[in-house]
């Protein structure tokens, strides 16, 4: 299945704290960076693993340690930056690239203003970041970029999806993972999630 929903019962109730209204923008940035790090465990659960020899206070014994696979975190710039330190806490060898993409007011489409990458794209395992999934309009594009430059393992990290957003990444790009706490019910009007929890950028910078 392309869409896995990580249901872990500390997720969840952060989730429900992160939504809140009344939830402050210190508070936001702590708890969507504790959860961005509770999803990137279960991202990573089948990262490779090989074995080695090592010496402990009694005997030598065999263990197992990471492959030393390259990964990569990309976050969707603004509201991404968040998620960001959570993911590194967990990964801190991986490397961080970003995405410039906004949503024009008027079309809801994406437009690309800026993007940094590491340099051996083709080598490396990218996790993508951004809050909301919504349109997914950002989310494609975003994966399309990376793509051109020659990424060709890549998922899709995002705390609330809309159904409209997962069917849009689903169409353009069926090999992509998306990985999230909840999908929530619709987009309204605007563009924006429900319930949802408001502009995820505004709630993190403490903007409107």
């Amino acid at each position: 299945m392309q869409v896995k929903v990580i249901d872990h019962p500390l997720i969840q109730h952060k989730l429900s704290l992160i939504r809140d209204i009344n939830t402050g923008t210190k508070e936001f940035r702590e708890l969507l960076e504790e959860i961005a790090m509770l999803m990137a465990y279960e991202l990573t659960r089948n990262l490779p693993l090989e074995e080695t020899e090592i010496e402990t206070p009694l005997t030598k014994c065999k263990c197992k340690v990471l492959t030393g696979k390259k990964l990569g975190v990309v976050p969707i710039l603004r509201a991404g930056l968040g998620m960001v330190n959570g993911v590194l806490k967990l990964i801190p060898a991986a490397k961080v690239g970003h995405i410039g993409v906004y949503r024009d007011p008027e079309t809801l489409k994406p437009v690309e203003y800026y993007c940094k990458l590491p340099t051996d794209v083709a080598e490396r395992e990218f996790i993508i970041i951004d809050p909301m999934l919504a349109t997914g309009g950002s989310a494609v594009a975003a994966i399309e970029m990376l793509k051109v430059r020659g990424a060709r393992n890549i998922k899709l990290m995002c705390l609330v999806a809309a159904p409209e957003g997962v069917k849009a990444v689903s169409a353009r790009h069926p090999d992509v993972e998306i990985y999230t706490a909840a999908v929530d019910s619709h987009l309204n009007d605007h563009g924006y999630i429900v319930p949802g929890l408001g502009d995820a950028g505004d709630r993190i910078f403490g903007t409107k």
